[in-house]
């Protein structure tokens, strides 16, 4: 009741004060059920403990439901020795401790799934890259996070004739080499994706000096010689914002650095291919950078 008056009168709480009161609920409940004088029936009242565990899968990261799944096994286990213990007889305590581990480990579980369902809905089952959904599920944290966020948008260049060509199973291995070098040239920091057939996106805290040298750099990763026959180049975009170079300078929100990466990667498609082609958003209106070379 106390927690509820708080909820409707004061500010939504924040993250701390969220685990405070779930960590003192299950402590608590634990207690109350240690006191009970039926130890059967004190044992079976750990079922509330699947309440405050659905609250923290649904709030709160996977590290503190594990912490929750694991004070709520150490809890059954208290509370089915005090049932062996009080002569209502060890297999009897066996029973309701793995009843009762089944049901407050049910939490986890339920969330381990809903987490693999969802990274197959974001990811990309050929290159096992993110896809355009996932992409749009990372970048708003990516730029939140870090000061400097540079979107580099990459479209193979006259993809459609290496399917022509080779077929669509070459036209696939280009598209997972295309996928591996990309993934191999960047750091752990940096968000991967495959937003359409041939087209790709990386997203990083990188500074608007180095930018440029980046975008070719991988420019160039893409169009290296490999062990087929089968070549291709880029066109790339480039959208970079840099608060460090202008503190006052309205962020972009993550879209908008997707439509300037995506437009940029069209011009230089639009000159030729295996182009960068840079739109630094930090700058004012009319401050455009030149092509520059692949």
């Amino acid at each position: 009741m106390l927690w509820a008056a708080r909820w409707w009168l004061l500010p939504w709480p924040g993250r701390t004060e969220s685990l405070v009161l779930i960590a003192c609920a299950d402590l608590l409940f634990t207690i109350e059920f240690l006191q009970v004088h039926n130890r059967l029936f004190g044992a079976m009242g750990a079922v509330l403990l699947l309440a405050t565990g659905s609250y923290l899968s649904f709030f709160h990261s996977a590290r503190a439901v594990a912490a929750h799944s694991v004070w709520s096994v150490l809890s059954v286990v208290v509370l089915s020795v005090r049932i062996a213990t009080g002569g209502d007889g060890v297999r009897l305590a066996i029973a309701v401790g793995l009843l009762l581990t089944t049901v407050v480990t049910a939490v986890p579980a339920f969330q381990l799934l809903y987490w693999l369902l969802r990274m197959e809905s974001l990811s990309d089952p050929l290159t096992e890259l993110l896809n355009r959904r996932g992409l749009e599920n990372r970048l708003p944290q990516l730029v939140e996070d870090h000061p400097a966020v540079c979107v580099i948008s990459f479209d193979l260049d006259r993809f459609k004739s290496v399917n022509d060509t080779w077929g669509h199973r070459i036209g696939d291995i280009v598209l997972m080499r295309t996928a591996r070098r990309l993934r191999a040239a960047t750091p752990d920091t940096a968000v991967v994706a495959r937003t359409g057939g041939e087209e790709f996106v990386v997203a990083a805290p990188i500074a608007a000096a180095d930018a440029r040298d980046v975008a070719e750099a991988l420019c160039r990763v893409v169009a290296a010689p490999s062990e087929t026959a089968v070549g291709v180049t880029a066109s790339v975009g480039v959208a970079i914002f840099d608060a460090t170079v202008c503190p006052h300078c309205q962020r972009p929100t993550p879209d908008r650095l997707l439509q300037s990466a995506d437009a940029a990667m069209y011009r230089a498609k639009q000159s030729g291919g295996n182009l960068v082609v840079l739109d630094d958003l930090t700058r004012p209106p009319g401050h455009s950078h030149a092509p520059g070379g692949g």
